[in-house]
């Protein structure tokens, strides 16, 4: 039997790209800095990185299945142009208001699992980044490390609630720094 291994869950708008708020064009995509290279470097320490993303624009009507695929693959362009791949992309399309509740929403975990299930990972020894709580409480339940990496959309009680239990970084970067580092 082949041991499981962890790997790196990212949240996609705030965490890898400038959040727009429900972007439904691939030219409204940006990477933040040094993403990529963040992105690449734990490709090549052979961490597999995965996506995990609400998109609830799509039930709400702001865009369709096929607005959000195309702006996935511009993003998935924009790494390759830079030499970072993501291994595979997650997203839930729901929305309570709109399509009732769901298990695939972050802060559900039924996205995470089935990756898990899907690449042999080791859920409990993985990471979980964004620039929401909703994208970290995962850690919570599933075990390994919740880092939240801070945008001007992120609320003040999910810093507060970040500080308290999980980690809080500035950048992909420093996470990546983290997770790379020799264990002491």
């Amino acid at each position: 039997m082949t041991s499981r291994r962890p790997a790196v869950f990212l949240d996609r708008d705030g965490t890898i790209i400038r959040d727009r708020n429900y972007i439904a064009k691939p030219e409204q995509v940006e990477l933040f800095p040094n993403a990529a290279a963040s992105i690449a470097r734990l490709n090549a320490a052979g961490w597999p990185v995965f996506v995990v993303t609400n998109q609830s624009g799509i039930a709400r009507g702001y865009f369709t299945e096929a607005d959000y695929l195309r702006v996935r693959e511009r993003l998935d362009q924009l790494l390759a142009a830079e030499g970072a791949r993501i291994d595979t992309t997650y997203m839930c399309p729901h929305h309570p208001e709109f399509t009732g509740p769901c298990p695939c929403r972050k802060p559900g975990t039924l996205l995470f699992r089935e990756a898990a299930a899907t690449h042999g990972l080791e859920v409990s020894a993985s990471w979980y980044i964004g620039d929401k709580l909703r994208d970290i409480l995962p850690a919570r339940e599933l075990g390994g490390q919740g880092v939240l990496i801070p945008s001007h959309d992120t609320p003040a009680a999910d810093l507060d609630e970040a500080r308290a239990t999980f980690i809080v970084a500035r950048s992909l970067t420093h996470v990546v720094d983290r997770i790379l580092a020799p264990a002491a």
